[in-house]
């Protein structure tokens, strides 16, 4: 056994040096000192020796593998710096590979730079949960009892919707509209704040229209605000964001939360405003509703719709980036497909 022992612990010193890389070492540690190893074989063959030998023989095997563990760990040193040295034949001239760089989304981008444009004209920005109640959705808005937006073929309820008070029946937030008034209600007037996020509703997907999707809503109440103010607004921040002049036109438009309300339009960028599908044909895009707050919205508020007013917008942010990119398709952003996401880095 004794020189069973010797010739064992030759092998592995010898093996130990001959190993070159850390999975060489490894393999050595594993054929040696694992457990299925050559030691521990000879550890389980103990029981089966001579009791009056077994203490002697049992503490020759501990030796062995101990000096095997120490050339091991010291070979792993050894090893390991190599590994970090730099080869005489390296040339430092030689360019290097680039490393992979990230981005951000258009859609993340293009709210980072609304943010800084209304930033720049003194708003602040806010922004609320995206499991709201019917309260906050609906009530607080002026939404009429039998409003079709109260629908679940419009708005995703959540369990439980259908009993209780109008605070305790829960929904993913159909729009961000509802996310003023909790401002209003913990801030005090004037106001002046943006408030963007993702909002879901129960519909239909194709190129103009997703089940989750971005808006970006700005909000001032003040109790000297003309209508005139408003519209200037929403061409500094079109402009501030697409760095030039963009056309645009207000339609009247009927909205619960807003009276008067419009409908906001901006050139289509797509097609230059020629007609496209993303335009359906016809130049113009919509892509906001706005109006001065209505009386029942300042009210649910706090507020005396006598002495206060101001002006709403509610910015559809995918098509708001389709218009930069001059992409046709609103699914694209949100599919995940990094071929299509990184020609925006």
């Amino acid at each position: 056994m004794k020189e069973k022992l010797d010739s064992l612990l030759r092998d592995g010193e010898q093996a130990v040096l001959n190993a070159k890389t850390a999975e060489e070492l490894q393999k050595v540690n594993s054929d040696f000192l694992g457990k299925q190893g050559a030691i521990s074989e000879l550890l389980k063959a103990l029981p089966k020796m001579d009791a009056a030998l077994r203490p002697e023989m049992g503490k020759a095997i501990n030796l062995v593998k101990n000096q095997l563990k120490a050339k091991i760990d010291e070979r792993m040193e050894e090893v390991e710096l190599l590994a970090l040295s730099v080869p005489e034949d390296f040339d430092c001239t030689i360019p290097s590979i680039a490393p992979k760089s990230g981005g951000l989304h258009p859609i993340t981008q293009m709210c980072y730079d609304l943010n800084d444009a209304f930033r720049s004209m003194g708003f602040q920005v806010f922004s609320g949960p995206e499991i709201t109640s019917e309260g906050y959705a609906f009530d607080n808005l002026n939404f009429p009892e039998n409003h079709p937006a109260r629908e679940s073929m419009d708005t995703y309820w959540i369990a439980g919707h259908d009993s209780g008070k109008a605070q305790d029946k829960l929904c993913l937030r159909p729009h961000l509209t509802g996310d003023s008034v909790r401002y209003m209600q913990t801030h005090k007037p004037p106001y002046r704040f943006v408030y963007p996020g993702r909002v879901y509703r129960n519909e239909t997907t194709d190129a103009r229209h997703e089940r989750a999707f971005f808006q970006y809503e700005a909000l001032i109440v003040d109790k000297d605000f003309t209508f005139t103010s408003g519209k200037v607004m929403i061409k500094t921040i079109l402009s501030k964001v697409f760095g030039k002049d963009v056309p645009v036109r207000m339609r009247a438009g009927f909205f619960p939360f807003v009276e008067p309300g419009f409908e906001i339009d901006m050139g289509c960028l797509v097609c230059g405003g020629k007609g496209c599908s993303v335009c359906k044909n016809v130049g113009w895009i919509e892509i906001m509703p706005g109006g001065t707050p209505h009386p029942n919205v300042l009210r649910s508020a706090g507020l005396d719709p006598d002495e206060y007013t101001g002006f709403y917008v509610n910015i559809g942010l995918d098509r708001l980036v389709m218009m930069r990119y001059g992409v046709d398709d609103v699914r694209l952003f949100h599919s995940g497909d990094l071929r299509f996401l990184k020609q925006f880095r």
